[in-house]
């Protein structure tokens, strides 16, 4: 009994790490709660869509189920960089919704602590930190850690049908 009692007191002194997934946009690298990630594709050119938003590349057909393809590089507002065969696909399972989001390379999974999460810094209001849950650093690697099912979520990606 007395080991039982000293385990959970211990769970409660550090909490557990979560695994995030890390991938590359430009030259800033960022990391997403990897429970979010479905698969990792290489890039295929999707079925463009008219009069989509700019960073919604298209849609592919991923085992019959039509997946909307975000090129976050677009959305990020970053420079438009060539696909190569490094860029890749990361399918997000988000909200029972099935989304994928085009990045430059994926890099690795890590784990992190909550305590090695940072706040982000507080930015000018043109600047949205909406979707950053903090910053952590690994390896000398400054990592933007994001939430990545709001970013899928929110009314600007116009990614779900709000009329359900």
């Amino acid at each position: 009994m007395e080991k039982m009692q000293g385990f959970s007191q211990r769970s409660e002194e550090e909490p557990a790490s979560s695994e995030f997934l890390t991938f590359t946009l430009g030259q800033e690298e960022y990391a997403i709660d990897i429970l979010r990630v479905q698969e990792i594709r290489g890039y295929e050119k999707p079925t463009s869509i008219a009069n989509a938003p700019p960073f919604i590349k298209g849609v592919i057909n991923l085992r019959g189920i039509i997946v909307p393809i975000v090129d976050l590089r677009i959305k990020f507002h970053l420079p438009e960089v060539e696909y190569t065969p490094f860029t890749v696909v990361i399918i997000l399972n988000v909200a029972s919704r099935v989304v994928g989001i085009v990045v430059d390379s994926v890099s690795d999974v890590i784990r992190l602590k909550p305590a090695e999460i940072r706040p982000a810094p507080d930015f000018s209001a043109s600047f949205d930190t909406r979707y950053i849950l903090g910053l952590a650093t690994l390896e000398g690697r400054m990592l933007i850690v994001t939430d990545i099912e709001q970013l899928m979520l929110s009314p600007e990606m116009d990614l779900l049908d709000t009329g359900n």
